[in-house]
């Protein structure tokens, strides 16, 4: 069993054990017969072999079409001296040409199945140094291959030379025979049974390879490719075959170089030797005719762990890579959405969640999936559900459904949702696609739209009806003569006229600034200059308060000369607004490195803490008891704010509720 187990691996395992002949059989040039080297005979060819150099008695193997000879250290005899050893390799045909017309056609029918036997022929041999007529009985049979069909002609040489001479003492030498008999009884049926285990064994190969051939062909989109360890083609199947340009029937048995791919075997040549080195990986490729592959390369072993052979599995991923393109690409949109983008089962439970659901509602992702959807329902509104649910499932889409939602939280938002279902191949609803945009600042800018509105009336009111009475008053007067009223009356209309001018330019410099029309125009000017002008016409104006100036020498800046005068205008005419009537104001400048800062402090109510982070919102007016006398649309610091950050200049505030406020400004010095 030990030699038999030997034929199934690499190189010449199964000649080792082969005395002289096994030596000369290994150091023959194969390479140069029908052969070809041993460690790619057939199975049978290797079993037949390991059985000849193992036994006692002639035997001869002639294989293949031109029968070449293999035989062992007991047949070289019976070849004779002049045909040994150039008969090794050789053809039958040409060792035995003399009578192959005689033991050719029984060479043909022997390949066809038949056994012939020849008892008792008659082979002169050298014995002792003189020549003797010996005795064999000559078995020839068929060596059948992995096909089932014979691949080669067997022959037995039983000596029977004794047996012939002792034919008169048959009875004193039965026992012998007998023997002889038995000895060449158990050969042959040690034959048939290794014939028979040949014959079993290529049956069972026979259909594994079926097996395997019908597994690769089953495979969608592949190409399966089985070398040897010399890289030559074993098995080549499925149906990628063509598109990569795969031919089984040229293929099968050869050397990719035998082929005409001699380029791409050497692109591919160390991939094939770190598989034959035992080494199971992927690689991705993609060719030249287009298209994704994933080609697996797995090495094969025996039940001795020796890799035998090698698997090639090429896979079409095309389809593949484009859906993970599609779905990346989807993906890297629902998470650099603005909006929460969520995604939930029939039954309302949360499937997805992305960044600007967790920014939003404030449930990270981990803690949400998995959770219904009614966790961020307020309790008055979880009939919506139900409603939505109905709709969507008759395939109905809900777009901007404006609603109320509750953050994590408890705060309550108002929200726009639109709601798909989300369908399989066959149209059938298995979920639902939810967008939920955050309008909570649209419905207070709404909110903040109608009050500016409302307060604008109000507020414009006033002047213009003190305006209106000032007018029919001086109509009144000039009828009946009286013209020292006007030089009083029109100072006052004057005055009427500047604060609706400037609650007017306030908001449409707001509406320019918001719609990105607000010109900056820079210019180089003197900001001290500036300063003066300022507090020289607020003088003019203001009669209630203090108003100190603190500058020195001049103050190059380069920016817009009208939108700076209008911040310093409106920090200036707030410290009156919100100071009591008696107290100080200061105006002043100074150089910090190389930014100029102009500061406006006053004695007036102060800010607390929170109102000072909002103070340059648009519309915020800081309400108390101290300030809603005082008008005001809640646009000056928002664009002051706004004038300075395009002149990449800061603007803040420092206060102390009940001590005043300092308002600062900053702005890049001129060259």
């Amino acid at each position: 069993m030990t030699q038999t187990n030997q034929l199934y691996g690499n190189g010449l395992p199964f000649l080792k054990d082969g005395g002289e002949m096994g030596r000369l059989i290994r150091s023959f040039n194969w390479q140069a017969t029908p052969l070809g080297s041993p460690g790619n005979w057939p199975a049978a060819l290797k079993q037949t072999v390991s059985m000849m150099l193992t036994v006692n008695f002639p035997v001869l193997i002639c294989w293949g079409s031109e029968y070449t000879q293999l035989y062992n250290d007991h047949f070289r005899p019976i070849n004779g001296a002049t045909k040994h050893p150039q008969a090794l390799g050789g053809s039958a045909k040409d060792t035995y040409a003399e009578i192959w017309d005689t033991i050719g056609p029984m060479f043909a029918r022997v390949m066809k199945g038949e056994t012939i036997g020849f008892p008792n022929f008659v082979v002169p041999l050298d014995r002792n140094g003189y020549m003797e007529d010996c005795c064999f009985d000559f078995s020839y049979s068929p060596i059948y291959n992995e096909q089932g069909e014979a691949g080669g002609v067997l022959v037995v040489c039983i000596e029977t030379t004794d047996k012939v001479r002792s034919i008169d003492n048959l009875r004193e030498t039965s026992v012998e025979l007998q023997a002889t008999n038995e000895e060449l009884a158990a050969v042959n049926e040690e034959l048939a049974t290794t014939n028979e285990d040949l014959t079993e064994a290529q049956r069972i190969l026979q259909r594994n390879e079926r097996f395997f051939r019908s597994i690769a062909v089953n495979i969608p989109n592949s190409l399966v490719v089985v070398i040897d360890p010399d890289h030559r083609y074993l098995m080549v199947e499925g149906d990628l075959m063509a598109k990569l340009g795969f031919d089984r029937r040229d293929y099968e048995g050869k050397h990719p170089t035998e082929v005409g791919q001699t380029e791409r075997y050497n692109a591919a040549k160390h991939l094939y030797d770190r598989m034959m080195a035992g080494e199971k990986f992927s690689v991705e490729r993609k060719p030249e005719t287009g298209g994704y592959y994933i080609v697996h390369f797995v090495p094969l072993k025996n039940e001795k762990s020796e890799i035998e052979a090698g698997l090639v599995i090429a896979m079409d991923i095309t389809d593949l890579k484009q859906a993970e393109e599609k779905s990346a690409k989807l993906a890297a949109i629902v998470e650099s959405s603005d909006d929460a983008i969520i995604s939930k089962t029939l039954e309302s439970v949360i499937t997805s969640w992305n960044k600007s659901a967790e920014r939003i509602f404030g449930y990270t992702e981990d803690e949400i999936i998995g959770e219904t959807i009614y966790k961020i329902i307020p309790p008055d509104r979880q009939d919506e559900e139900p409603h939505i649910l109905a709709r969507l499932k008759t395939g109905e889409r809900v777009e901007h459904f404006e609603t109320k939602r509750l953050t994590k939280d408890g705060r309550l938002i108002d929200v726009s949702l639109t709601i798909s279902p989300v369908k399989d191949k066959q149209g059938n609803i298995i979920g639902l696609s939810k967008i939920a945009r955050d309008i909570t600042e649209r419905k207070l800018d709404e909110d903040r739209k109608n009050d500016f509105i409302g307060m604008a009336s109000h507020e414009l009111k006033t002047p213009l009806t003190t305006l209106s009475a000032i007018l029919q008053l001086a109509g009144s007067k000039l009828k009946k003569g009286d013209t020292d009223f006007l030089a009083t009356a029109m100072p006052r209309a004057n005055v009427q006229v500047k604060k609706m001018t400037g609650m007017i330019n306030g908001f449409l410099n707001a509406s320019r600034l918001e719609s990105g029309k607000l010109l900056i125009e820079k210019d180089d000017f003197d900001l001290n200059h500036l300063i003066s002008e300022v507090y020289d016409e607020t003088l003019l104006l203001v009669n209630t308060h203090t108003i100190n100036l603190v500058t020195s020498g001049a103050l190059k800046v380069h920016a817009d000369r009208e939108k700076i005068s209008s911040v310093i205008t409106n920090l200036l005419t707030n410290a009156v607004k919100y100071s009591p009537n008696g107290t100080t104001i200061e105006i002043g400048s100074e150089v910090q490195g190389d930014t100029a800062i102009v500061h406006v402090k006053d004695e007036g109510f102060g800010i607390t803490p929170a109102d000072l982070t909002q103070i340059f919102d648009r519309y915020y007016r800081v309400e108390n008891r101290d300030t809603r006398h005082i008008s005001g649309f809640g646009i000056g610091l928002y664009l002051s704010a706004e004038i300075i950050n395009r002149h990449n200049g800061k603007i803040w505030a420092e206060s102390e509720r009940g001590k005043g406020s300092t308002f600062y400004f900053s702005l890049p010095l001129g060259s």
